[in-house]
């Protein structure tokens, strides 16, 4: 991996802080959990971390509700545990990224406390989207957008003025056009940088500006319902470039230093590739996810879609595209494709495993969301009294919660706490962990060659070592029906078979890896991946 452009071809692991691994027996994962699992996490193969945000927080919104931008919650630690965990994480060769939430902070943020004990023009609040309401006696909100979240996304105050908060109440979102709400994330990516860390991933990087005037959206249900169709008057603004512009030469500033670049990495949620790629030009960000194939049904011609449009549109800028399957935020793949059981097995756990070795074989860097490695499937059956998303708890319904995807990580034993934590008497895990979380906890994953854990494992190990992965181009392959095939390089090709029979193989070679049992000569098993190194005259030009 060349160093100074490390990031191009990496492989993240995304860390949810809370549910990763608990050192102090609260029942709450902590950096000091992290530092103690980053052996485990070399031995995976990953080349750096993404943690969760630690910062000072009530944890309205687990840390995304952030109070204090330059230290650690003591509920994960303070500033020398981080200390440490970015020593021990350079000592492994591991780069450290955090999660920068800049579009909005907590509402016991010292500017925001101080917003509302001043009165309405004043300074103080001019650094957030404070208004006087409509109707009679400013009764109602200032324009009709929604949150996020659910409901409005604007929230009265005494004094009758009402302030603007995409997500929750607790939530209050920046107003970027004020100097000082740029001055003040200077100072914070310097005071990161300056303690080691090896780069950003930025929450909700499409937004931060909004129309100056707030006017109504002409369809505020859907604003709030997809992403796709995001308030064009909250989100995507044009302006929002230059922050990434201001951003992007505060790292190379670093970068210049020591020859080493400090990442960029946007949570970009906009409708199309070709927006997508507006985010990733040379003076803007490095990276930014694309969702597109976390989002594309289980089907050859919807994942050819995707990935075409992002190679033409995103690697056409010159960065290279983000891939990702799994995160925070969204239902586990194994679930997601096709298993209702909660036991993992069966077809969502095979079509997982062949979209793991798809997207390690795509050009470009990859992010693994904890427990992916694991094949753990989403938690569904969580009771309604555990459940902390305020997405729950604002519209009362299931529909897109995401407390199934955090439930503490499984290490070890038969039973809860599966090792995540000391299990001090009285103490259970943040989130209930469910009896078959024993199937996927790690030391029986490191043990089991056929595990979730090997196929990445291996496939790390391959993408690391072989030059025709990583960084680079794809070629599309003549396929059956059903099979998506593409070749890197000249000779390695990865097929996927997406139906549930076997097919005969579009390409005669030595299979490297294979997602499922290792197919028999000619033949690609249903919901399986595999990769092949090709005999020279089987990888003809379409």
């Amino acid at each position: 991996m060349n160093e100074h452009h490390w990031w191009r071809d990496a492989v993240i692991y995304q860390v949810y802080v809370r549910s990763f691994l608990d050192s102090t027996g609260d029942g709450i994962g902590d950096l000091a959990g992290v530092r103690t699992g980053l052996p485990y996490l070399k031995k995976l193969g990953v080349d750096g971390i993404w943690l969760s945000p630690f910062y000072p927080s009530p944890q309205h919104d687990h840390g995304y509700d952030v109070a204090d931008y330059c230290d650690v919650d003591p509920l994960f630690g303070d500033l020398a545990e981080f200390d440490l965990l970015v020593r021990a994480a350079r000592r492994l060769g591991v780069k450290v990224l955090l999660d920068i939430v800049p579009n909005h902070c907590s509402s016991e943020h010292p500017w925001f406390r101080e917003a509302l004990a001043s009165p309405p023009g004043s300074a103080a609040r001019a650094r957030f989207h404070f208004a006087d309401g409509r109707g009679e006696d400013g009764a109602e909100p200032p324009n009709n957008w929604h949150a996020m979240f659910g409901g409005p996304a604007w929230t009265r105050v005494p004094d009758g003025q009402w302030y603007l908060h995409m997500f929750t109440p607790e939530q209050p979102d920046w107003n970027w056009r004020n100097p000082e709400i740029g001055a003040e994330f200077d100072r914070t990516l310097r005071f990161w940088l300056d303690r080691g860390v090896d780069g950003f991933r930025i929450d909700v990087a499409a937004g931060l500006y909004k129309h100056p005037e707030l006017p109504d959206s002409p369809d505020p249900e859907a604003d709030a319902r997809t992403r796709d169709s995001v308030n064009p008057l909250a989100w995507n603004r044009p302006e929002v470039h230059d922050v990434w512009r201001r951003w992007r030469a505060t790292c190379d500033e670093y970068a210049a230093r020591d020859g080493v670049e400090r990442l960029l990495v946007g949570e970009v949620s906009v409708p199309t590739a070709r927006e997508h790629a507006l985010y990733v030009r040379p003076d803007e960000l490095h990276q930014a996810f694309f969702f597109d194939l976390l989002g594309a049904p289980w089907n050859p011609d919807a994942f050819r879609k995707v990935i075409s449009e992002a190679m033409q549109d995103i690697a056409g800028t010159g960065s290279t595209v983000t891939w990702v399957l799994n995160n925070h935020d969204q239902v586990r793949t194994v679930t997601r494709y096709g298993e209702p059981a909660t036991e993992g097995s069966g077809l969502g756990a095979a079509r997982a495993r062949a979209a793991a070795l798809l997207m390690l074989a795509l050009p470009g860097a990859a992010y693994i969301y904890q427990g992916e490695e694991l094949g753990l499937p989403e938690v569904v059956d969580l009771p309604d009294d555990v459940l902390t998303d305020p997405i729950f708890h604002r519209t009362g319904s299931r529909a897109r919660i995401r407390d199934g995807c955090r439930v503490p990580l499984p290490w070890s034993g038969q039973a809860s706490p599966f090792g995540f934590t000391s299990g001090v008497e009285g103490v259970k895990p943040w989130l209930p962990q469910p009896e078959w979380f024993a199937e996927h906890a790690t030391d029986r994953a490191l043990a089991d060659t056929r595990s979730f854990w090997h196929l990445y494992r291996d496939g790390l190990q391959l993408r690391s070592s072989l030059a025709q992965l990583g960084e680079g181009t794809l070629r599309w392959l003549e396929t059956p029906p059903g099979v998506l095939a593409f070749v890197r390089g000249d000779d390695l090709v990865c097929a996927v078979n997406f139906g549930t029979a076997p097919t005969p193989a579009p390409v005669a070679g030595t299979p490297l890896l294979a997602s499922g049992p290792c197919p028999d000569a000619g033949v690609l098993p249903g919901s399986t991946a595999v990769w092949w190194i090709t005999e020279p005259s089987s990888t003809p030009t379409p």
